[in-house]
């Protein structure tokens, strides 16, 4: 019997789908239930499409200081319905869906590799102020459940800051090279030299912090 050939699988953030196809339905549904002008109110919809905007070749610029809500609008032309990011400065920003579904860029996949590096530095974060029972909220100051607490780097430089000062040091995106993903982001450095630098440079640079996941949903996660 034939061998079964697998299909790649797609990802927005932590959803998975079986082909692009099906993944570009699923936003298409997004933006189907609510009509124009009219402010994305279902949470689900409003995660997805929190998840895809961090997709975007441009997102950094396209996230500002952070996102409070999603708005539905016309396309430039007028056929089609879009996403547009109101800020939490109360500036606005429409994106294409369909760049954020275009397969990243050799920027993005170091960005995500880069993120990957430092996860146990977030993380040995996390369960020390666990352990230390502070699971408080740096913003609004509540107690936070484990399940509802997000590490944050609001109190200092954005992650997308920390990351592009190494970047530019280091000689620019194409200086660093990457393992092949035998997982969804899962991509190293191979030069685990530079990797040890770039986690040096991040526990020197990162100031993080916990919030709740509704705050942490306001913040630009770049």
């Amino acid at each position: 019997m034939a061998e079964e050939l697998k299909v790649p699988e797609v990802w927005i953030g932590s959803r998975r789908y079986a082909t692009k196809k099906a993944r570009q339905e699923a936003v298409q549904a997004v933006l189907g239930r609510y009509d124009l002008g009219q402010v994305v109110d279902q949470e689900d919809d409003d995660l997805l499409l929190r998840d895809l905007l961090d997709m975007h070749p441009d997102a950094a610029e396209k996230v500002g200081p952070g996102v409070d809500r999603f708005r539905i609008i016309p396309t430039p032309r007028g056929h089609h319905k879009g996403p547009e990011a109101i800020r939490i400065d109360g500036s606005k920003v429409a994106f294409s869906y369909q760049k954020c579904l275009e397969a990243p860029t050799h920027r993005q996949r170091v960005l995500d590799a880069m993120r990957t590096e430092i996860q146990p530095q977030v993380n040995t974060y996390y369960e020390s102020r666990k352990a230390s029972n502070t699971l408080v909220s740096g913003e609004g100051g509540q107690l936070l459940a484990p399940d509802d607490t997000h590490v944050s780097y609001f109190r200092g430089p954005r992650f997308h800051d920390i990351a592009m000062e190494f970047i530019q040091a280091t000689g620019g995106f194409d200086a660093v090279d990457l393992t092949s993903e035998t997982a969804r982001g899962l991509a190293l450095f191979t030069d685990r030299t530079l990797a040890e630098r770039w986690h040096d440079h991040h526990r020197e640079h990162a100031v993080l912090g916990l919030l709740s996941a509704k705050e942490n949903l306001r913040r630009s996660r770049l």
